[in-house]
């Protein structure tokens, strides 16, 4: 629908429509094919036999290039595909754009959930972020700690398949928001080598009395060179002074890696104490993708 369409069926016949036209710049009336297009994105369902189930998943990639039609590209996989896929993809269509150009155009892949507290945790546990056990017989929690199983589906089924259909670079990015972003953490310390960058946004580092953190504590070691990238992040989430557990618990996530200096490993943390949990996000996946991408060997 081009832009006198939509005024058109927003203001009806009026006369308030024929003015507002009047209105308008002949440079922005000329403009009747949009700039960008609407997202288009397959979806598969993919066959696991690590899971033992079938897997929905979204993936964009960018048009074919006619003039380098071998052009490969970055991956980026999104955890909560059903939440953040479309936001992450959108963005990296725009940042690539000629006109912007501070992302390389990206094949983007979202995962959606089947059981999120299943895949979504590296063990199982049925202790609250309070710190309470839940021991209903309908509890939450009581699937959880398929975390590992989880991405070794993505490392052995999910990955190879996308390497076999579309046209890849060996660089990928895996990011995650709460759940999802101990997902990613829990990916850079066990098989740091699946992605070459994590994205965490908010990691629910309160799960299992803060298993992650002594886990980062014991992995996470100055003598040991890890030639990865991470942006992690918090917001506003919870107590009146903005010092949640997230917060909390991710500053000292920070000065692990801060002070032991890890070599290799290109970090940067931000918080966002304007934002909740839930907005974090929009902020947090730009500015994870602008600090990834700063390095122009990776453009």
């Amino acid at each position: 629908m081009n832009y006198s369409s939509c005024l058109k069926r927003h203001f009806g016949n009026s006369i308030v429509y024929v003015f507002f036209i009047l209105l308008i710049p002949n440079s922005l009336l000329a403009q009747t094919d949009p700039v960008f297009k609407p997202i288009s994105a397959d979806i598969i369902q993919l066959s696991s036999k690590v899971l033992g189930e079938y897997r929905k998943v979204y993936i964009y990639a960018p048009p074919a290039d006619t003039l380098m039609p071998d052009k490969r590209y970055p991956v980026m996989y999104i955890l909560d595909g059903d939440n953040h896929f479309s936001l992450v993809a959108e963005y990296c269509r725009y940042l690539s754009r000629s006109d912007v150009n501070v992302v390389p155009e990206m094949i983007i892949v979202g995962i959606p959930n089947t059981n999120r507290v299943r895949d979504l945790t590296p063990t199982h546990s049925i202790t609250d972020n309070d710190g309470n056990p839940d021991t209903t017989s309908n509890s939450r929690y009581k699937s959880s700690g398929g975390g590992n199983i989880f991405l070794q589906f993505i490392g052995t089924e999910l990955i190879p398949y996308i390497d076999a259909h579309y046209k890849t670079k060996p660089f990928k990015i895996f990011a995650g928001h709460s759940f999802g972003g101990i997902t990613t953490i829990n990916c850079l310390l066990t098989r740091p080598d699946m992605f070459g960058a994590y994205i965490a946004i908010s990691p629910s580092f309160w799960w299992d009395k803060g298993y992650l953190l002594s886990l980062a504590a014991e992995k996470l070691k100055n003598d040991r060179v890890i030639n990865k990238m991470i942006f992690y992040s918090d917001a506003y989430e919870g107590l009146s002074d903005g010092q949640s557990t997230f917060h909390n618990d991710l500053v000292k996530f920070d000065a692990i890696i801060t002070q032991r200096k890890i070599p290799g490993l290109d970090h940067k943390y931000v918080s966002y104490p304007e934002d909740t949990h839930m907005t974090e996000p929009i902020k947090a996946y730009y500015d994870a993708l602008r600090f990834i991408f700063r390095r122009s060997d990776l453009r």
